[in-house]
């Protein structure tokens, strides 16, 4: 079977719409792009990069720690993701016209995949994620360990029960900013500071925005299914104006980091995001539209609020990476404090 490297690009994104023919004409890595869903790994990615450039500034970076963690923490991630189809597929949340199953192929759902080759693809990615996670313990010790432990814990009960009570948008703000981010740093200096977890907070909050907002679009769905997630317990309206308020509390956070000195003026790079977010207030002041809009992307559609958050976030989150590696080089340089 022959490589396929465009669609590989693509798979990283968007994700791809695809019958069964196509998915069998797909090389395996294609696939795997695909079934873990890829194009959301750049999350990660992005905390990842975060936990390295503190590190960078406290000078005790380790490029070889920081790919072996950041391999980790994406296989974590993927694993994650195959799991959670595997569990929505066997608990009927993803049966019929489902919102999963419209905005993207739902593998298992659609018939690509059995739940046998599912297992084979999270038994596989789980395997190299904890190998990752076996080299940096032993590097690392106890300490690392407790970290580990707890972001295996999230794998394994993201999917249930946590997120069908109302607990997946903290375990989102948890993993992907003090556990990914100050943990990482943790792995990187073997020093675990509150600063760093506080600094972590800002993307912390940017990839809970982003569940939020998929949590809203399919909110209607999950409560005919009973999966208590925040939105559904607190409301449509509410559930709205809480992305926006925790957008807002990025921009706070980061400027409160400032002016404590922890960070230098350069983080406040991310004001430039300031133009995205204004467009995301206009959009999360009213409801999903009924149909599409017609300058809206078709691939893209029926995701409506995780869209724009995600967009957000990724912009939010490339102006904070960007600020971190200024403020490193210009350290290095001496010509910052």
């Amino acid at each position: 079977m022959l490589l396929n490297p465009a669609m590989w690009w693509r798979a990283i994104r968007v994700i791809p719409r695809l019958d069964k023919d196509e998915w069998n004409g797909l090389d395996l890595i294609a696939r795997w792009l695909i079934a873990t869903r890829a194009v959301v790994l750049i999350i990660t990615l992005l905390s990842a990069a975060i936990a390295g450039l503190l590190a960078y500034r406290a000078g005790q970076f380790s490029w070889q720690l920081w790919l072996v963690l950041t391999l980790g923490l994406l296989m974590a991630h993927a694993t994650n993701n195959l799991l959670n189809d595997l569990t929505d597929h066997l608990t009927g949340a993803d049966t019929d016209d489902s919102f999963r199953s419209q905005y993207g192929p739902q593998p298992l759902e659609h018939g690509l995949m059995s739940r046998r080759e599912n297992l084979c693809y999270a038994l596989v990615t789980g395997l190299i994620a904890a190998a990752a996670g076996g080299y940096l313990v032993g590097v690392g010790g106890s300490g690392v360990l407790v970290l580990l432990a707890v972001g295996a814990f999230f794998v394994l009960f993201y999917s249930y029960p946590l997120k069908y009570f109302g607990l997946g948008e903290l375990a989102v703000l948890v993993v992907w900013g003090p556990l990914m981010i100050a943990g990482g740093y943790y792995v990187l200096t073997g020093g675990w500071t509150w600063s760093v977890v506080l600094a972590s907070l800002p993307y912390g909050l940017g990839a809970t925005t982003v569940i939020f907002g998929k949590h809203i679009d399919k909110l209607s769905t999950d409560r005919a299914k009973r999966i208590y997630t925040l939105p559904v317990l607190i409301g449509e309206r509410a559930a709205r104006y809480a992305v926006v308020g925790m957008m807002a509390a990025q921009y706070a956070l980061v400027a409160y980091l400032v002016v404590s000195r922890f960070f230098s003026p350069v983080l406040l790079l991310v004001l430039l995001a300031a133009r995205t977010f204004g467009l995301v207030i206009r959009v999360y002041r009213q409801p999903q539209p009924d149909r599409m809009p017609p300058e809206y992307r078709a691939d893209i559609w029926p995701l409506w609020f995780v869209a724009f958050a995600f967009l957000h976030n990724r912009k939010f989150g490339g102006l904070f990476l960007l600020g971190l590696g200024l403020e490193a080089g210009l350290r290095q340089l001496a010509w910052l404090d």
